[in-house]
């Protein structure tokens, strides 16, 4: 059974490296933008952002911070939709530019917050950052290329059954196999959102307390 699974995953890697590639350095392209965003904004709008997280900092070293659980809900409930969004579209043939384009901003928006922290806090913010970003997008980076890429290949198969007709290859057993990804992805997704909301708030008092 192990064989026949690492089998699968092999085939799936060479199937689709093409994708994997393109998918990877398109998030890595916005993780880059996101940084380079940072260094667009003005003083006044840096200033409100920088006050913005350090209420919240403040917050976070007093213990004033959400239910653990209730942290993990709406974590868990933020992927979930991003990964179903994703899955969605990747059933069409129309969601394929999307999914590029949630890929991308989503590597914006991690690239903005490490890149802003770094900035304004010099190594502090990094700090604070491998502690409150890096930890679960360790699991949610590889996660949501994983989710895109496997979104991309299946919608090139709808158009290629599509507009050509000599292509007679099944759409349901591939269809299983996709949503059975998305399936596995989800439980990466559960434990990245147990780290964030169980273990992230503590190291943060931890890196905060050591930077205060």
């Amino acid at each position: 059974m192990k064989n026949g699974i690492g089998a699968s995953i092999a085939y799936h890697l060479e199937d689709n490296r093409s994708i994997y590639i393109f998918t990877t350095v398109l998030f890595l392209m916005g993780i880059i933008f996101g940084a380079v965003v940072v260094n667009s904004l003005g003083l006044t709008q840096k200033h409100d952002l920088y006050m913005y997280l350090s209420q919240f900092f403040g917050q976070v070293s007093e213990g004033q911070f959400a239910n653990s659980a209730a942290m993990f809900s709406q974590s868990f409930a933020h992927y979930a939709k991003y990964v179903g969004l994703m899955w969605i579209l990747g059933l069409s043939i129309v969601g394929l530019p999307i999914i590029l384009i949630l890929l991308f901003l989503k590597g914006v928006a991690m690239g903005f917050t490490v890149g802003f922290l770094v900035n304004q806090m010099g190594m502090s913010g990094f700090a604070l950052s491998f502690v409150s970003v890096m930890p679960q997008n360790f699991i949610l980076v590889p996660a949501f290329i994983i989710v895109g890429t496997t979104a991309v290949a299946f919608s090139l198969k709808m158009i290629r059954n599509q507009f050509i007709k000599k292509n007679n290859e099944p759409i349901f057993p591939q269809f299983l196999n996709y949503s059975l990804v998305i399936l596995v992805i989800g439980a990466l997704l559960s434990a990245a959102s147990a780290f964030e909301a169980y273990v992230t708030p503590g190291l943060m008092r931890v890196v905060l307390s050591w930077v205060a």
